[in-house]
């Protein structure tokens, strides 16, 4: 039991120690001095006036890319099972099929629609902006 107790209380020392010794540290102005913008970001699709760089310009690339996808695949879909309906040729469960492939991509499709209508009612509603979801921008330093 001493041993956890002489642990505890030099964890304690240390921590403290740490915390006095480094608190001149946070007086001072600016370590790193200016941060300024890669050079040719606005290149590459970055805009640092609008917040429109980095990890939220490539979100929202993303689900873009992912609406186009799914919006194709879902016409596709739609297709190939038009054509299996017509095909089925009078069998019951190949028509079935086709029903609900044809059933599953139209909710699919609304699933995505409703998805894009529900961010930009949120958006309007919280933000004022219906677009504030859908296109995200981050204020931080030298952006407006």
């Amino acid at each position: 039991m001493s041993k956890l107790k002489t642990f505890f209380i030099s964890f304690l020392l240390s921590i403290s120690y740490f915390l006095l010794a480094t608190s001149s540290a946070y007086a001072q102005d600016s370590i790193f001095g200016p941060i300024e913008a890669p050079p040719h970001i606005e290149k590459h699709g970055g805009d640092i006036a609008s917040g429109n760089f980095g990890l939220i310009n490539f979100l929202s690339s993303f689900i873009k890319l992912f609406m186009v996808v799914a919006g194709l695949f879902a016409f596709i879909n739609l297709i190939l099972a038009g054509w299996q309906y017509i095909s089925g040729g009078g069998d019951p469960e190949k028509i079935s099929q086709a029903t609900s492939k044809i059933t599953y991509s139209v909710i699919g499709l609304l699933v995505v629609v409703g998805s894009f209508t529900l961010a930009g009612i949120f958006g309007f509603i919280l933000f004022g902006d219906a677009s504030a979801i859908l296109s995200p921008k981050i204020y931080g330093v030298g952006t407006n």
